[in-house]
């Protein structure tokens, strides 16, 4: 059994993920990474970890990247569950299959992912799990509805997740993104900011790191908005 601690970053050859999986491999993880392109393998041996190429909306990927960690390193200590982006629309104009596309991506990937690694995470006695969600979770966005509406059930699991398993060590929380610097934000939307600015992807990779080490061992079921004051609500 491998020594260091190994984390799983899904999404991880870019933008949010990919700054997750830095920031993880400084704090001693070895990283292993998954994206559907192959640039979370490039990152991956970059950092010394290990990449796959693969989707989180198939089953059968996430079994196969948990399964061959597992199998390689002996343990899995974190997941990182991180995402692409849902459709966006008018509401009545969203189809069907774009709304069940949206649920596989946000919040099935989940849902899937916590199958598969929690009995390794009981057997091992500890893990933790975050989530990558979104500002308008709990504040519901027009701009991003289908987002806003899956992933408000994504923090309802992730609470039951953590109630269930906190007697277990597993620990499982959401950290809530706003407007980020990986993509382009306009000048309207930056005057919504009260930071007057986008988040770097190592500011939420800050605090993605600080929700899976054992300085937050008392955290569990939490929604931590990391959106520079954006939304309204307290």
């Amino acid at each position: 059994m491998a020594d260091d601690k190994v984390a799983v970053v899904t999404a991880a050859g870019s933008g949010i993920g990919e700054a997750c999986a830095r920031r993880l491999t400084e704090d001693g993880y070895t990283p292993v990474l998954l994206s559907r392109s192959g640039s979370a393998v490039e990152v991956a041996n970059e950092l010394g970890g290990d990449g796959f190429e693969g989707s989180v909306t198939n089953t059968d990927d996430l079994a196969a990247l948990v399964e061959t960690t597992y199998e390689r390193y002996g343990r899995l200590d974190a997941v990182v569950n991180n995402t692409g982006h849902p459709a966006s629309g008018d509401l009545l104009e969203i189809s069907d299959e774009e709304w069940h596309a949206g649920l596989d991506l946000v919040l099935l990937n989940t849902i899937r992912m916590a199958r598969l690694v929690t009995p390794i995470m009981e057997k091992q006695g500890h893990g933790s799990i975050l989530n990558i969600s979104t500002f308008s979770a709990f504040e519901p966005s027009s701009e991003f509805p289908v987002s806003s509406v899956l992933r408000a059930g994504l923090g309802s699991f992730t609470k039951l997740y953590a109630d269930q398993y906190a007697a277990d060590r597993i620990r499982m929380n959401t950290v809530q993104p706003g407007f980020v610097d990986s993509y382009d934000v306009d000048e309207e939307t930056r005057k919504r900011i009260p930071m007057g600015r986008p988040a770097q992807t190592a500011e939420v990779a800050d605090a993605v790191a600080y929700l899976l080490s054992p300085a937050s061992s008392y955290i569990t079921g939490q929604n931590i908005r990391v959106d520079g004051g954006l939304t309204a609500s307290v």
